[in-house]
């Protein structure tokens, strides 16, 4: 008996049309099911796939701030798309916490409405000991984003070696 993934996950919320609006129109998630009167909603970057990957409830009782969740991730499907979200954060006033390199993702670090910590990430085919956490100028070309990507895997800290 095995795990074989992560199946979804979930956020008490203050507000929940807030936290809908930013999960639908911002990150581009698609509401598959939700309740109004249990204030509940079923969120899916697949639904023709996955019913949800995330949900959000209202009834959070921890105060702003309150550090409840680590973060959730969210894949992407290229560099270019990583790209859209930072012009996206930027054009809506995110708040971005850091866009990193991690050697075998480049990813950018964001909060949602309610301060909880996001990140959508592209996963890059190579394995390197984490924790590896480098900041990345997103604002080039991806070719040039690739050359930095590879340049900071060996400056800065010892050479990139591949998890034995």
């Amino acid at each position: 008996m095995a795990i074989t993934g992560l199946g979804h996950t979930g956020f008490w919320v203050h507000d929940l049309a807030a936290m809908r609006d930013f999960y639908t129109r911002v990150l581009g998630l698609t509401v598959t099911d939700e309740d109004e009167e249990l204030g509940i909603v079923f969120l899916s970057s697949r639904p023709e796939e996955e019913h949800h990957e995330f949900v959000l409830q209202r009834g959070r009782t921890a105060h702003d701030g309150a550090k409840l969740t680590h973060q959730v991730s969210w894949r992407v499907d290229s560099l270019e798309t990583v790209i859209e979200f930072h012009h996206r954060f930027r054009a809506e006033g995110i708040e971005v916490q850091q866009e990193v390199t991690h050697g075998n993702a480049i990813g950018i670090y964001f909060f949602d409405p309610e301060g909880n910590r996001n990140e959508v990430y592209l996963r890059v085919e190579r394995d390197v000991r984490q924790p590896f956490r480098k900041s990345l100028d997103l604002d080039q070309e991806p070719a040039d984003v690739m050359a930095d990507v590879e340049r900071l895997l060996t400056e800065g800290g010892p050479a990139y070696q591949p998890v034995q």
